[in-house]
């Protein structure tokens, strides 16, 4: 049995309705909460009045987008001035990511270029985040159980984290009803982050078996429900098992690393106006392809190609499905959910070499399962044009 290090929010509140309790939940922690909304404001006003019944003061910060530096400075001052003891987030990755990094500005001194990485000078934070709640309206990101948030930097046209041990929330809720009426896109593409953030753990050089766990029940649940979600957004047991995936994703991911979908990702979000999500669905089925053919090239005993089989298992259910399979079923996924290429979002051939030399440096690429050449990565990028 191998060592390993877990960690995850303090607690975590599963199950349908479960919403209906974050008043009471928050009233715990402060009276004055700063509430962060995604790019659908009015899908939090329910929980919004719910705080207000129970006697919390809140201020309001929207996040229409995916946060970047200065709006986390904005919303810092912002929660300063409103004289907020906690910070609430009640939307997808973004508004999720922008309440960890909101609630760890609000009790640490200095700067956000202090903390953050790559761009700034990447020093650890010095004191526990301000009480924060992640409640999730997406399954996808599974941010609510990750301790980093990704900022992006349009003037260096990058995304960088801010990462903490302190960034994990307090408490997350995850009520699968919020996600009800999610339209099918975005159905598609934060299924496809959550699938993708369970199958990059499940094969990572860091996994561990508690992670494997998540991973293969996450897997199995995700291949069965996201197509039945995308399909039908009122499909309660559908949508229940993506918000489970989601979560267990996330944990596996903040404890097991990623691999080389998401190391596109950080560069491509950076550098065009795409959602992660879309990213990583573009990427997944010529990331694993290409990892495949660079393993049995150069590592054939590697154990990933064993959790590859696996994998085809648990996404096809045949018995004796091997790795190829799974690269063939997430491909025929990716086009039944219409899922757009790379270049959909402007991304030129002449701008892969950049892309390259940037996803080469991230952390994510430290997880994949074997170090791939220059032209491995060039090519997992031109299958995914």
């Amino acid at each position: 049995m191998p060592h390993f290090d877990f960690s995850t929010a303090a607690r975590i509140v599963f199950g349908w309705g479960e919403a209906s309790q974050l008043g009471a939940a928050a009233l715990k922690m402060g009276k004055r909460a700063l509430v962060v909304t995604g790019s659908s404001p009015e899908r939090a006003r329910p929980l919004v009045a719910n705080l207000e019944a129970a006697g919390i003061v809140c201020a309001s910060f929207s996040m229409p987008s995916e946060p970047t530096v200065q709006q986390i400075r904005e919303g810092a001052k912002h929660a300063r001035k409103e004289r907020c003891g906690m910070v609430i987030a009640i939307g997808g990755g973004s508004a999720i990511d922008t309440g960890k990094a909101l609630a760890a500005m609000l009790s640490n001194p200095g700067e956000l270029l202090d903390y953050l990485e790559v761009i700034g000078r990447g020093q650890p934070l010095p004191q526990p985040s301000a009480p924060f709640i992640a409640v999730p309206t997406t399954a996808g990101s599974g941010a609510e159980v990750t301790r980093n948030a990704v900022l992006a930097s349009p003037e260096h046209r990058v995304k960088a984290s801010l990462r903490s041990p302190y960034l994990l929330p307090k408490l997350a809720l995850i009520d699968p009803e919020l996600t009800l009426n999610l339209p099918p896109a975005v159905t598609a593409t934060t299924g496809l982050d959550a699938l993708t953030q369970l199958i990059e753990p499940y094969v990572s050089s860091r996994a561990n078996p508690m992670t494997d766990l998540y991973c293969v029940d996450g897997i199995r649940r995700a291949a069965a429900a996201l197509p039945r979600a995308w399909e039908n957004g009122q499909d309660r047991e559908a949508r229940t098992s993506m918000a489970w995936a989601s979560l267990l994703g996330g944990m596996a991911l903040a404890n097991a690393g990623l691999g080389a979908v998401h190391a596109f990702a950080a560069p491509i979000g950076g550098m065009w106006p795409v959602a992660h999500g879309a990213i990583c669905a573009a990427v997944l089925p010529h990331a694993i392809e290409v990892n495949l053919e660079a393993l049995r090239r150069r590592a054939p005993a590697n154990p990933a190609l064993r959790g590859y089989d696996e994998i085809a298992r648990l996404l096809t259910r045949q018995r004796h499905a091997l790795a190829d399979d799974a690269v063939l079923w997430i491909a025929d996924l990716c086009k039944r959910l219409e899922i757009p290429a790379l270049r959909t979002y402007g991304i030129a051939k002449a701008d892969i070499p950049a892309l390259v030399e940037k996803a080469a440096q991230t952390s994510s690429m430290k997880g994949n399962p074997i170090p791939l050449t220059v032209e491995e990565l060039h090519e997992i990028v031109l299958r995914a044009w």
